[in-house]
């Protein structure tokens, strides 16, 4: 799921999913952050979901995904779209 706060300039974006116990550790990874796990970790909630927020600049498209401990890509299902990559797969896109 994707929360937004918009303003002229930027954008919080929250990112969360439901049931993270089931998942293990997982990141949101994508060109906003150079699809590094290591940038923005999710946390695990007291509900049992797990979340981010991640300032990016308003006015522009981004690409990304989430990734668990054990290597494993999937794509947000309430995401502003989907496109091909280069690895025959798809990315999440996100407009702010």
């Amino acid at each position: 799921m994707l929360k937004r706060q918009v303003s002229d300039r930027a954008a919080k974006v929250t990112f969360s999913l439901p049931l993270c116990d089931v998942a293990g550790a997982v990141s949101v990874v994508g060109d906003f952050n150079g699809w590094d796990p290591s940038a923005h970790p999710m946390k695990k909630r007291s509900n049992g979901t797990c979340s981010v927020s991640v300032e990016l600049p308003a006015g522009a498209t981004y690409r990304f995904k989430y990734v668990t401990s054990d290597g494993t890509w999937f794509c947000e299902p309430a995401a502003d779209g989907e496109e091909w990559n280069e690895f025959a797969t798809t990315n999440s896109l996100l407009q702010v």
